[in-house]
């Protein structure tokens, strides 16, 4: 029995030892940085404290801090508590530096942190600013465009996928397109993409989730190295804080945080000259060609569908399709051109037909010549052609009403020509006309009607006139004009998108940006709140005004993702313009 009350005894006093286990250690954001970037060390410790002693930091300058933070929760009964001094340090120089040991007393015990080498390197092109939210915010939000193939031949299908990529440790509450790229050099077509689908993988070998947010297919035109431009979003990002709430959960902040694809080059190779067929025009791809007719024996002067036809897989808007010869006693109308195509992640794919009309005019038997179309293969690397087969037509019989007869001496064949007793009708013989000395034309009502024109023309002018000064008098009235009308110009994409909910508030939003940029001279990067807070205040703008505007600008944000009615949708599109007006007669 005693032996148990000792071994119970023992675990008890062990418990208590790790549970009393008092920890201090020291953490840095960053073990390598440039001379131009900062870096943020904390000293955390599991116990309140007295006494203490931060290192000399020697190779840095302390440009922020000591920064106290304490934490202190309870959980089913047990207690957690946490305080952290925290600094941020400037390089002085390059080279290794040791943060040395800080000391606190906790319980008259005295306790020391390990130390931390740090490698200070050459300034690096993109500073990143410590460990503070806009840092934490950069480090975990990645805008990546993915190419499918970088050195593409001329004419060959590349995508363009671009993702969002957002860490754990992270969450986006919004975000909205800054800047689209603008595919100069390329012919280009966006994929629609229904709906944003969230999905997991891994980003430089870290576990991320990741969405689509916008799929392009791309032709090159040119050979060279083309450059693709970025994709420029503005995203909400929310970013845990060191502060914690009553029940010792973390806060977040939010952080608007402009991010980029980057600038992204494909090196275009120009199509071999080896072996390049005289009728090629330039498709690349995998393709079929074909030509059919709905029939080969046919009557003179009745009419048969040609079909030219081609099929597959490439650059099926890029090219032109052979030309249909015919000879001279056949007539041949212009085609009608039938398109099939669609286009997905693996290029465009379909069909392309040219529908001839031709009419024999006299009997006989006529062979439509053979046809050929070229084009590039890409699996093989090399030109292929495909030839069709000569088509016969078997024309049985003269047309009605003519008579063919044998070829006299100099090889013309004489027709004879019959004419219908109908044949001019549609030429009027009895031209109706009047006599202009049939009455006076002196004293005539359209004598006195072209006497008295120009009378009341100076008239109106006059009335007009004195109609144009009032208006042009009237300051008040004209500038609300002016301002109605720029309104209705910005905002007359967003009325044409009115029902269509996510169209119309993007639509709406881009307004009210183009309307600033055009009034206050800003670019696009100057285009933050309280950049346009700022500037409107400067420009004498009513404080109702600009809130209302601010207000507005918030809710376009947010409804392109909650549930809006028509109705809403009106009064908003109405708001808009009100603000514009009171906005153009204030600036």
């Amino acid at each position: 029995m005693n032996l148990r009350i000792f071994i119970l005894s023992i675990f008890l006093m062990v418990s208590n030892l790790a549970m009393a286990q008092v920890k201090f250690e020291a953490q840095v954001s960053k073990k390598k940085l440039g001379v131009n970037e900062r870096l943020r060390v904390d000293f955390e410790m599991n116990q309140d404290g007295d006494d203490f002693k931060a290192p000399s930091f020697n190779g840095f300058t302390v440009v922020g801090g000591p920064n106290q933070a304490v934490s202190n929760s309870w959980i089913n009964g047990k207690r957690t508590y946490s305080k952290t001094y925290s600094y941020f340090l400037a390089p002085t120089a390059r080279g290794k530096f040791t943060i040395g040991q800080a000391e606190i007393t906790i319980d008259d015990a005295v306790y020391k942190t390990s130390p931390i080498q740090v490698e200070v390197t050459a300034a690096v092109d993109t500073p990143k600013d410590g460990n503070n939210s806009d840092f934490v915010a950069s480090e975990n939000l990645h805008l990546v465009a993915e190419i499918s193939n970088a050195t593409p031949y001329l004419n060959q299908a590349i995508t363009v996928v671009y993702k969002l990529w957002v860490s754990p440790r992270v969450s986006v509450s919004n975000w909205r397109e800054l800047d689209s790229p603008v595919y100069s050099d390329f012919w280009s077509q966006n994929i629609d993409i229904r709906q944003l689908k969230i999905e997991t993988g891994e980003y430089e070998g870290e576990p991320y989730r990741y969405v689509i947010l916008r799929k392009t297919i791309l032709y090159p035109q040119k050979t060279g190295k083309l450059e693709i431009e970025p994709l420029t979003l503005s995203v909400a990002v929310d970013v845990p804080s060191d502060r914690r709430d009553i029940f010792g959960g973390r806060l977040y902040t939010t952080i608007d945080k402009t991010v980029a694809a980057g600038k992204r080059t494909i090196d275009v190779k120009p199509l071999p000259q080896a072996g390049k067929p005289s009728d090629f025009t330039g498709a690349v791809g995998k393709f079929d060609f074909k030509v059919t007719a709905d029939k080969t024996k046919l009557a003179a002067t009745e009419s048969m569908n040609l079909k030219v036809q081609m099929s597959g897989k490439g650059n099926l808007k890029l090219f032109e399709l052979p030309s249909l010869e015919v000879p001279a006693s056949l007539e041949k109308y212009e085609p009608e051109r039938i398109e099939n195509v669609r286009t997905d992640l693996n290029g465009t794919q379909g069909s392309l037909t040219d529908s001839y009309t031709i009419v024999p005019g006299q009997k006989g038997r006529f062979p439509i010549p053979a046809m050929s179309f070229s084009y590039f293969d890409l699996e093989s690397n090399s030109y292929k052609t495909i030839t069709s087969k000569e088509i016969l037509l078997d024309v049985d019989k003269a047309p009605t009403g003519a008579a063919y007869s044998s070829q006299n001496g100099t090889g013309v064949t004489k027709q004879a020509v019959g004419t219908a007793k109908s044949q001019f009708e549609y030429i009027k013989l009895d031209a109706n006309l009047k006599d202009i000395n049939s009455g006076p034309f002196f004293g005539s009502w359209m004598f006195w009607i072209l006497l008295s024109l120009p009378f009341a023309m100076v008239i109106l002018g006059i009335l007009f006139g004195k109609k144009r000064a009032a208006m042009a008098g009237d300051v008040s009235g004209n500038r609300i004009k002016k301002a109605d009308k720029l309104a209705r110009k910005y905002l007359s994409e967003a009325k044409r998108s009115l029902g269509d909910q996510k169209a119309f508030y993007i639509a709406l939003e881009r307004a009210l940006h183009n309307y600033l940029k055009a009034k206050l001279h800003l670019s696009t990067s100057e285009m933050s709140k309280d950049r346009i807070k700022t500037l409107l205040a400067e420009r004498t703008v009513d404080g109702a005004t600009i809130t209302d505007f601010m207000g507005l600008l918030e809710s376009c944000e947010f409804a392109r993702y909650t549930p809006s009615s028509n109705v809403a949708m009106q009064q908003d599109y109405e708001r808009a313009a009100r603000i514009i007006s009171a906005l153009d007669k204030q600036i």
